[in-house]
Order: structure tokens, then C-alpha cells, then sequence
């Protein structure tokens, strides 16, 4: 435990915080900025003797949860909620399940790629957040629940069209399908007493053979698919390149879709833009 780096930090977070974002009045007489340590104190449900040795590098080693009140009190991002905890010698406590909440920079990144389908993907391979193209190019994932969001399951379980294709009529759709079943392992591994994971891995493997197999295989490996092409049922075939960036933070994904320029996809994509996520019937 690094007490008097902690306390530094600690002093730092606090003075950046303006009385009015916790909702506390400014007052006339502040001799320092941001917030008082008693105020800090009170939103973190401690003593305000206790926070001020903490400042001061005199308190002992704080508990689990005092960090957490002051995480919550500071507004501490999950970056800075990972270094106080480093500084306190504390192991930073994992989320019990795969998280689901989506960043609001990151759900404002995707709205601003108007010319490319943007999805974010949770470790279970959930769409948790979606762009206008991605619903064109795929599916109104607004319109769909929960479970059915999920493209692991839908790539194992379906629904299947008559013609046999899976997960949008994409090409890719048995490369995908192994890839998330090792990463799916690797989910398991990091969240081992998540309800809902396992109850899906156990669907998985009552319901699909395939999914059994690639599952009792214990591979931990294998190669992104760089490429891929949607069978489209209004604009036919739209070949895009497929970009995965990970949200480390939050054990998430944004896979983007976009077309090489000045091809016939770019100009499918474009129309799909114009179209957006009106519900289009599919001809014959």
C-alpha cells in the first residue's frame, strides 16, 4: 500500500470535483476547491477523521468497501477506480457477469460512422448497442428481446431459413460460429459463477451437437475473419472488411463493417444508409 500516493490521489480527485455535480451547495465560504474532505466523507458513508488520515497517509489499510464509497463519492472513472485500488494493495473486485452497460463515448462513436455498420458485442457476443446501418445491413435489433440479440445463439440455434443459412446470410457463418464458441470458453473461464453465462453455455451444448463438439475440443485459439459478405435480400451481396476493437474496461467489442471505396458494396452500403431501419420485404 502506497499511503502517501493514495492520499495524494485521494486530494486530487476531490479538488476537481465541483460541490454542484454531487448536488451539494456551493456556499460563500470555500477556502479550497472542489469539495471539503467532510463532504467527501459523507457521500462515502465514512468518518471524516478516517478520510483525512487517509489524505494525510496516516490511516490504515482501507477496506474493500470504503473504496468503493469513495469510487462512488470521487466519480472515479474505471480507470482511476483500478489505480486507487492498485494503491491501496486491494484486489479490484471482478463483475460477477459479463458487463452490459455501453460507454456513452462509445455509443456516440458508432452514431458517427454513418458509412460503416457498427455493433458492440458483450463477452457472451450480446448486441448491446447498434448503429442505423448495422440494423439495415443485418437486423432492427430494436425490435428483437434480449436473448434474441445474442448471435452466438442464433448462430447455433437459429432460427435457420429453408435455404440452410444462418446469422444474416453471411459468408462466414461456420468461421464465426467457431470463433465464438472459443471465446465463449474464455468468457466462462473469466466470470465462472455467472448464472447467466452458464445457463447459456448449457443451451448451447444440449442444443446444438456442433457447439458440444467445438466445446469438448477446449481449443482456446483461433483467427478473426477479416472479411465477410452479407447475402442481402433487398441490395444483394455486400462484401465488407470487419474491424474488431476492444473495450478492455468493460470486456466488450465494436466490430465495424465497411466496403472497399468505389465498389459495387459501397454503393449497396450507401442505399442501405437512405433506407435506414424501414422495414423492407423481401422480393419474390
Amino acid at each position: 500500500m502506497d499511503k502517501r500516493e493514495l492520499g495524494a490521489f485521494l486530494r486530487s480527485r476531490r479538488e476537481r470535483i465541483r460541490p454542484a455535480d454531487v448536488g451539494l451547495p456551493v456556499g460563500q465560504r470555500r477556502r479550497t476547491p472542489g469539495l471539503r474532505r467532510d463532504e467527501v466523507a459523507h457521500l462515502a458513508f465514512i468518518s471524516t477523521d478516517y478520510y483525512t488520515r487517509l489524505e494525510q497517509a496516516r490511516a490504515p489499510h482501507p477496506s474493500g468497501d470504503v473504496l468503493s464509497g469513495l469510487v462512488r463519492a470521487l466519480r472515479l472513472s474505471d480507470a482511476e477506480r483500478a489505480y486507487l485500488y492498485l494503491l491501496a494493495g486491494v484486489e479490484l473486485e471482478r463483475p460477477p457477469g459479463p458487463p452490459r452497460e455501453v460507454r456513452p463515448s462509445i455509443l456516440d462513436l458508432i452514431q458517427r460512422l454513418p458509412q460503416a455498420a457498427a455493433i458492440v458485442l458483450s463477452a457472451t457476443y450480446e448486441v448491446l448497442a447498434w448503429n442505423d446501418l448495422a440494423c439495415a445491413l443485418m437486423e432492427d435489433f430494436s425490435a428483437l428481446s434480449r436473448r434474441d440479440r445474442n448471435l452466438v445463439r442464433r448462430a447455433f440455434l437459429g432460427p435457420h431459413p429453408a435455404d440452410g443459412r444462418r446469422l444474416y446470410g453471411v459468408s462466414d457463418a461456420d468461421e464465426f460460429s467457431h470463433t465464438a464458441a472459443l471465446h465463449l470458453r474464455g468468457t466462462a473461464a473469466r466470470y465462472p459463477d455467472d448464472q447467466e453465462t452458464s445457463e447459456l453455455i448449457a443451451e448451447l451444448r444440449s442444443g446444438s451437437v456442433e457447439f458440444a463438439r467445438l466445446w469438448n475440443a477446449h481449443d482456446i485459439v483461433s483467427r478473426p475473419t477479416l472479411c465477410k459478405t452479407f447475402a442481402h435480400p433487398v441490395v444483394g451481396p455486400v462484401a465488407v472488411n470487419c474491424d474488431s476493437l476492444d473495450i478492455a474496461d468493460r470486456d466488450q467489442r465494436v466490430v465495424i463493417y465497411t466496403p472497399e471505396p468505389g465498389s459495387p458494396s459501397e454503393e449497396a452500403m450507401r442505399l442501405l444508409a437512405v433506407l435506414g431501419t424501414q422495414r423492407m420485404d423481401v422480393p419474390g
